[in-house]
């Protein structure tokens, strides 16, 4: 099957391009948000091929993802030749994002549109977003296994946040120094060297640098579930999370502490990072239920099923 979708969100797009088709990815000279092209820190197999505008509307394209409004109003339909997703071309929209604003104005682009599936990755997502007489299907994240690579060797945190300064808030930058008031917290990710970080690494790197830490720490008051947590608890790492959106589902008890209380998670990283054994009893426990709900295999399943669906 041909698929065309943009190159939005890397570490989604990592595990997706998985699968056993072949994969259409706009490519611009400037590489810009509408033509990435191929990853450039995430290892993509050969299936991933880059058309140009020109070339895309030439192939036989099986199904387009959207995952942007504007791929959704114009975008896409300029990429396929004026084809229309949904009319011409069967469609999907994929929705990355919790939605944002008040509860009852929180009403998703892709809405009344019984030509279109929208999937969500989280059930809470789905829960949020009103998407009218649109179908919806829920497909949770999956991640390349990185395998077992805990040392928790520094009696240190970290935490994974891309954009931290801009986003403030939202990915609860601003509880960082609070929270690491006991415990210094390392932070990576898009920005980070702004607030003393480290900057965006491949994601080979990451994966060495991020299990050296004692614990993993997720401060996200609102966003949809980071694959960065997944992905921390696949390496082996204990959690020390808020109790938001989809973590709560995400966290069993035994693989870290999820909390709204400071307090208790402030605790929980002290404990953690005086007591080596524990953590690392935690984070084996968050490896097994990441691979028992996150895994790739399941992941990949679910989306040929639904692939089959709208292709048909």
């Amino acid at each position: 099957m041909k698929i065309l979708l943009w190159h939005v969100h890397g570490s989604w797009t990592t595990a997706f391009v998985q699968g056993a088709h072949e994969y259409l990815v706009p490519v611009l000279p400037d590489r810009g948000p509408d033509g990435r092209g191929r990853a450039q820190t995430w290892d993509w197999p050969s299936s991933v091929r880059e058309v140009t505008p020109e070339e895309a509307a030439r192939e036989e394209v099986d199904v387009v993802i959207m995952q942007r409004p504007r791929e959704l109003e114009a975008l896409a339909a300029q990429w396929l030749g004026g084809r229309r997703p949904g009319r011409d071309v069967p469609g999907i929209y994929l929705e990355h994002n919790a939605p944002e604003g008040m509860v009852s104005e929180m009403r998703h682009p892709a809405a009344d549109r019984p030509d279109l599936t929208v999937v969500h990755v989280t059930h809470f997502n789905d829960l949020f977003w009103d998407a009218g007489g649109t179908r919806t299907r829920v497909i949770e994240h999956g991640v390349v296994d990185p395998g077992y690579r805990y040392t928790g060797q520094l009696p240190r945190a970290v935490a994974v946040i891309n954009e931290a300064p801009r986003r403030g808030r939202v990915t609860g930058t601003d509880l960082l120094p609070e929270l690491g008031r006991d415990v210094p917290i390392d932070l990576f990710g898009m920005d980070a060297r702004r607030l003393g970080g480290f900057d965006d690494l491949p994601q080979s790197r990451l994966h060495e640098e991020i299990p050296k830490r004692r614990v993993y720490v997720h401060p996200v008051r609102w966003t949809s579930l980071g694959l960065s947590l997944i992905e921390a608890m696949h390496l082996g790492m204990p959690v020390v999370a808020l109790a938001t959106t989809e973590v709560v589902e995400a966290v069993p008890a035994e693989a870290g502490v999820v909390s709204n209380r400071l307090p208790v998670l402030q605790s929980a990283l002290r404990r953690l990072a005086n007591d080596r054994g524990e953590a690392r009893a935690m984070g084996e426990a968050a490896r097994r239920a990441a691979l028992g709900r996150y895994g790739l295999r399941r992941f990949l399943d679910d989306w040929d099923e639904l692939l089959e669906e709208v292709a048909a």
